[in-house]
């Protein structure tokens, strides 16, 4: 079983010509309503690649119509939602802008998100789960205990240190890569965690995460966008992906969709690249499609561009 503990959002998108710079004000011709939150995109984008393996969310929603929402279409999308409680704060809201060129900004409102708490997850969940994926959208010290927990059960703990906070203390910082297998970030976020843990600074994404790597004795993953994946193992070894040659319509969700497919391919023990491979295709495919979660695709959809990139070569 994979278990996703995180944040469940509903998103407010809106297309502009341009993201507004501080104090700008621009008109867009309406939005649309979708489900997200990064911890419910990743159990989705699990879902839908993992053809019947089992995802749980572990989260928490508020008791109103956007929380009941987003109940009913993770358990739509075959999401467990045995874990998701219902507390007395709103359920969290993600403002979203789209420009012309498919880049996003976003603004989240953290609401119920806040008291995502690990004590309510069971240990007969965390026994029966192989790989633990957690993001920064829920209390950083929730994190900490669910994975010291899953860690010593045995389970592999993805950690997508996404967002990073200005503010995250450095203790919390390396106790959680102390307990981390898998990190994943993109090249903003890995530079942000170093500087985080007040290392010296890094001359790339790269080298970030090569030393964190090594530090903390993990598997540390970077997303580039177009230029692909760098992973980098705590021996040195890498491995690098390329992402698909695709015009990008939407990105937003696309990291989620990366990291939801890698957590498929880890529960099923592929060698890395292969799970690298599948989820920078399942990424670079949902670029093609608008929202977070409605252009994630399907373990049908990523076979068939593999075999596709196979018959082409």
């Amino acid at each position: 079983m994979i278990l996703v503990f995180g944040s469940i959002n509903i998103d407010l998108v809106a297309k502009v010509a341009a993201i507004p710079a501080p104090g700008e004000t621009v008109l867009s011709e309406g939005y649309e309503k979708a489900f997200g939150g990064k911890g419910a995109n990743q159990a989705v984008a699990a879902a839908r690649a993992g053809a019947g393996l089992r995802v749980r969310m572990a989260g928490a929603v508020g008791d109103d119509g956007f929380g009941r929402e987003a109940v009913g279409n993770l358990a739509a999308q075959k999401v467990d939602t045995g874990g998701v409680d219902v507390v007395g704060l709103p359920t969290g809201c993600a403002f979203i802008t789209v420009d012309a060129r498919g880049e996003n900004a976003i603004t989240v409102g953290s609401g119920a998100n806040r008291k995502v708490s690990a004590e309510a997850v069971s240990d007969t969940v965390i026994a029966d789960t192989k790989v633990l994926v957690l993001q920064m959208e829920v209390p950083g010290r929730e994190n900490l205990a669910i994975a010291r927990r899953a860690k010593a059960a045995g389970a592999t703990v993805v950690l997508n240190i996404a967002p990073v906070a200005s503010d995250l203390p450095a203790v919390l910082a390396a106790e959680l890569l102390a307990v981390t297998d898998v990190l994943i970030a993109n090249e903003h976020e890995a530079l942000a965690l170093e500087a985080s843990l007040a290392l010296p600074t890094s001359a790339d994404e790269r080298a970030a995460i090569a030393g964190l790597a090594r530090r903390y004795a993990l598997t540390g993953i970077v997303t580039l966008g177009s230029k692909g994946v760098l992973a980098v193992e705590a021996d040195g070894r890498e491995t690098a992906v390329a992402a698909l040659p695709i015009v990008p319509v939407d990105t937003t969700g696309a990291g989620d969709t990366f990291v939801g497919i890698l957590a498929v391919g880890l529960a099923r023990a592929l060698p890395l690249q292969t799970a690298l491979q599948r989820a920078a295709i399942g990424a670079s495919l949902a670029c093609l499609g608008f929202g977070a979660q409605a252009a994630m695709p399907d373990a049908a959809a990523i076979d068939a561009r593999i075999a596709s990139q196979v018959v082409s070569g």
